[in-house]
């Protein structure tokens, strides 16, 4: 009887008249209860408003010079505060049940509020008289604030502020850059308001001081019908825009590249971002200092305190405004999953590329997917989990780029100059005989190590050695069919470092070989490749994880606090490694690698097929 009930129970969670309470009922499940607005049960909210409470929000028009983002004062005066008292942002400013879904059922008790807001702050008012301040960013359509009695599990809803928006609501804005399918070609992707019937989008761009070249722009969007389940589908959906790709070919190497972002409208009228630069890409093998930032499960961070109450993402302001300080020392960044933690709240994508437009403007921001993009009950995902609040990887394969050769399966090789990075997708099936495995293999197989002679491969799962106190509980340290797969590629080619994120803080382990330590070295490798090092690096920002009391003895060094990892290659001979913390960008953990490239040839262990005398 139990069974039939859970049965029962599964296929009325599909049918969208009750969609909100199989996502409010989901919540602890696909995102552990941290996404701030899951928090809130917005479906219960009810009308209390009062004549006598007032909540006003200024200035009217923001970004009146053309900023993307603005500060707001919002204004309140209310009777009988309480300690739940808040106030949600929402975008669009009307939220009655005009924006419901189709097939929403209407017969409950208004306001049907049908969309959770993008953000929300407390009140924390003994007074009822007070004023908040909160950071917008444009984001394609109006504001309006709305205080909230009650908490966030029954809010009822006091007062409705005036609507705000910026002045040009559709402009061209957050571009990210990354690496195209060729060393010489720069992708950059970008969101506005300007669907293709209304402008026609594209770059100009040159070498510093150059005459400049226009390059044309594809376009997409994202429609609810995309998208696999709620909140995305339902409260968390709210109109993505559209998002922008433009290639910029043939670049020459190592040249500062000027750039903005246009909109030709239909009344030959031209609408402009700002000007931004970029570094291109070194020529595969060019012997020049590369710098490489790694990490994984950054997340965004409201800078006005906003949702403070789920306290998700504590690290991730830290581990942008680091990067931001450092980004002349900056090449390329790889940022290995769990991206923005939306959950299926779409507003959050916007918030995080504004959050990262200084870094990822600048220099390429090569993503990977992690559970909390891809992951969704049959829909194709090796983890049958319910971590991306029904996103099921659209979100990421459509706000980013990669030079994979189809999007939708996240693993894709990237060249930079003395690097080769293989990007493996943790949340498809990497087995052996699958097709990601393949790819892998050749990945790895048709790097020149005499021009890359720095082999790295990266996973959000940890597909490695971790000692994170679950994995610890399993006693696998590691993701089941991890390393077991894929630990005879890492030996045959000998990869030189992995890293993974998933687990919330870093851990290094020695060189490995058929599951043990090749080398007593701690601080400095030279000579012969004899096993891959492990590094968990997946403390970008969201909550950071538990070490397991067991310290393996692989395990060289792990720190339970935030912070990302920047790889220098000097020349093909030296390599440096640094781990550092967020808080402070202190160095805290680091290595060198010395080696030439008669090094990478030379047989370890049982490393080199058998030889013969035959003549």
């Amino acid at each position: 009887m139990e069974i039939v009930g859970s049965i029962i129970r599964y296929i009325l969670c599909n049918i969208i008249v009750i969609v909100i309470a199989c996502f409010i009922n989901s919540n602890v499940v696909f995102g552990h209860g941290e996404q701030p607005l899951s928090k809130i049960a917005i479906h219960k909210a009810v009308f209390s408003l009062q004549s006598n409470a007032s909540i006003t929000a200024s200035p009217s028009v923001l970004g009146a010079m053309g900023e993307d983002t603005e500060w707001v004062t919002v204004d309140l005066d209310y009777p009988s505060p309480s300690g739940g008292d808040f106030v949600g942002v929402f975008s669009p400013a009307k939220f009655d049940s005009s924006t419901c879904w189709p097939g929403s059922d209407r017969k409950e008790q208004g306001p049907f509020i049908c969309s959770a807001p993008i953000k929300y702050k407390f009140v924390n008012s003994t007074t009822g008289k007070t004023s908040l301040s909160f950071q917008l960013i444009n984001q394609r359509a109006d504001f309006s604030f709305a205080l909230f009695s009650g908490g966030i599990y029954n809010p009822k809803l006091v007062a409705i502020s005036n609507s705000i928006s910026f002045a040009n609501p559709n402009a061209p804005l957050y571009p990210r850059l990354a690496l195209g399918k060729s060393w010489d070609e720069m992708t950059i992707t970008w969101t506005s308001g300007y669907n293709i019937n209304e402008s026609t989008p594209f770059v100009e761009w040159s070498l510093t001081g150059k005459s400049p070249a226009l390059s044309p722009a594809g376009t997409l969007t994202i429609s609810r019908n995309s998208l696999c389940g709620s909140p995305a589908s339902t409260v968390g959906w709210r109109d993505p825009g559209f998002i922008h790709t433009s290639f910029l070919k043939n670049l020459w190497p190592n040249m500062e590249y000027t750039y903005r972002l246009g909109h030709l409208l239909l009344d030959d009228t031209y609408i402009w971002s700002k000007q931004y630069s970029f570094k291109s890409s070194p020529y595969p093998g060019q012997d020049s200092l590369q710098r490489v930032i790694v990490f994984g499960d950054m997340g965004k961070g409201e800078r006005d305190g906003s949702n403070e109450y789920s306290n998700y993402q504590p690290g991730s302001l830290n581990t942008t405004d680091q990067l931001i300080k450092d980004i002349e020392n900056i090449d390329i960044v790889y940022h290995i999953g769990d991206t923005t933690y939306a959950n299926g709240y779409i507003s959050q994508w916007d918030q995080f590329t504004a959050q990262v437009e200084p870094i990822a403007s600048r220099v390429p921001y090569m993503t990977a997917s992690g559970n909390h993009e891809r992951d969704w009950p049959n829909t194709g995902s090796f983890y049958d989990t319910m971590d991306s609040g029904g996103e099921c990887g659209v979100l990421a394969q459509t706000m980013f780029y990669v030079p994979a050769e189809n999007r939708a399966n996240f693993w894709y090789t990237s060249d930079y100059g003395m690097f080769r990075f293989c990007i493996a997708d943790s949340e498809h099936d990497l087995r052996e005989g699958s097709e990601q495995y393949k790819f892998i293999e050749h990945c790895l197989a048709t790097v020149d190590r005499q021009k890359q002679p720095w082999l790295i491969f990266a996973a959000h799962r940890v597909l490695g050695y971790s000692s994170d106190y679950f994995y610890g509980m399993e006693g696998s340290f590691e993701e089941p069919m991890g390393r077991e797969s894929l630990q005879k590629l890492w030996q045959k080619y000998k990869v030189d470092l992995a890293f993974y994120g998933h687990v919330h803080n870093y851990e290094r382990s020695c060189p490995i070989y058929q599951n043990q330590c090749v080398n007593s070295e701690k601080s400095h490798y030279s000579g012969t490749v004899e096993g891959t090092i492990h590094v968990v690096v997946g403390g970008g920002g969201s909550h950071l994880s538990k070490f397991s009391d067991i310290t393996p003895f692989w395990s060289i060094y792990r720190d339970y606090d935030w912070g990302f990892v920047k790889l220098t290659a000097f020349d093909h001979s030296s390599l440096l490694f640094e781990y550092k913390k967020s808080r402070d960008g202190n160095v805290y953990d680091s290595f060198t690698i010395s080696r030439d490239y008669k090094d990478v040839l030379a047989c370890v262990h049982d490393g080199c097929e058998a030889t013969t005398l035959a003549h």
